[in-house]
């Protein structure tokens, strides 16, 4: 857990089946996403590499920088710019999200 002043990032084990689909096919699927909760955002879910299917996707060279988790690398489809990002090497705080990939549009699955 990361805090200052009126902002908490959370970083928990999940066991929400989470799907990523662009144009009918699965980008990545998994039943063991990282869950991360950070003040004045969606909760966005992070899977490990060897759920997502990285063969599809191009490294972009966009760089982004966020003070409470570190310096984010992305990834594109051929039709879709940075659809999905990761923290190489994230701050401490989050480190258990490091090297794994979250994408934009990620659905919950009931199975």
């Amino acid at each position: 857990m990361t805090s200052s002043p009126g902002h908490l990032i959370t970083v928990e084990p999940g066991t929400t089946h989470v799907r990523v689909v662009r144009d009918g096919r699965v980008l990545a699927e998994s039943r063991r996403p990282l869950v991360l909760r950070e003040t004045g955002c969606p909760v966005r879910y992070y899977l490990p590499p060897e759920d997502v299917r990285t063969e599809l996707l191009t490294a972009s060279d966009t760089r982004t920088h966020c003070p409470f988790k570190g310096d984010a690398s992305y990834w594109s489809l051929p039709d879709a710019a940075d659809l999905v990002w990761a923290y190489p090497e994230p701050k401490a705080e989050v480190a258990a999200i490091k090297d794994h990939f979250c994408f934009y549009d990620t659905e919950t699955v009931t199975d």
